[in-house]
């Protein structure tokens, strides 16, 4: 596989226009290619910003974007836990870095702002087969640091799934799946940076791994589908211990 990030202009918030930064920064996208796309710059795009000096407190606007949240207490002051749009993730997404003073929300609609993006690639680059992400950073426990994640994703399998298949050794695989989406999405957050690179894109090609798809991925198996359910998760013991509190899920805010 091989990843290229892209440098585009500054994107500014409150609202930027992201389809002409691509096409200025980007001359060409091959077949079967996966571009991905940093979820702050599609928010700009679409004006998910707030200006942080008209909140009067973080937490109540974390909470309304929120689809459930942990309130902050004396065991976990710095950061609210929520979770949000079907992941674990601090803050609702919200975020303030290289962001000139604004809150960034997360896209409205993730998964329907990826499918804009892959129709408009598709019609602007002329191509068939062509997958698009739109990333974010994520922490993952007992680790320093961060990594990619695929907030949504269009245009292929998010999964290749080996259940059925033998390994070397001739044994089934009865459980193993791989999470085709976050991997790219980590690869290309690695790629892009974290700080002033400017690099909010990233192109992937040679990813023979990749099953491109024209429509909506579809689960034709049992326990198939992208997305868990909290009931069916591995993690499911330590979610249905937490005090959840149910968020605004992003209604009352633009």
């Amino acid at each position: 596989m091989l990843i290229k990030p892209i440098k585009t202009k500054k994107f500014i918030p409150p609202k930027d226009d992201i389809f002409a930064a691509i096409r200025s920064a980007v001359k060409k996208i091959p077949e079967r290619s996966v571009l991905a796309v940093t979820s702050k710059v599609v928010s700009i795009h679409e004006g998910r910003c707030v200006l942080a000096e008209s909140v009067a407190d973080k937490d109540k606007l974390i909470m309304a974007e929120a689809d459930f949240y942990l309130p902050r207490d004396e065991k976990s002051p710095w950061v609210m836990h929520t979770l949000t749009s079907n992941l674990f993730i601090p803050t609702a997404g919200i975020d303030e870095s290289n962001a000139n003073g604004f809150y960034i929300l997360w896209p409205k609609d993730p998964k329907r702002s990826a499918r804009e993006l892959h129709t408009w690639v598709r019609k602007t680059y002329g191509v068939k087969d062509v997958g698009v992400i739109i990333t974010d950073s994520h922490s993952i426990p007992l680790r320093r640091g961060v990594m990619g994640i695929s907030l949504a994703h269009y245009g292929f399998a998010p999964l290749n799934d080996y259940r059925g298949k033998k390994d070397l050794f001739g044994r089934n695989f009865h459980v193993s799946q791989t999470n085709v989406a976050d991997g790219l999405a980590s690869a290309a957050v690695l790629a892009m940076g974290e700080g002033s690179e400017q690099t909010p894109l990233a192109l992937m090609t040679d990813v023979e791994f990749v099953t491109f798809e024209s429509k909506p991925s579809r689960s034709k198996k049992q326990f198939s589908s992208f997305e868990i359910p909290i009931e069916q998760d591995m993690y499911a013991p330590f979610f249905a211990r937490m005090k959840w509190r149910k968020g605004g899920s992003g209604e009352k805010t633009k």
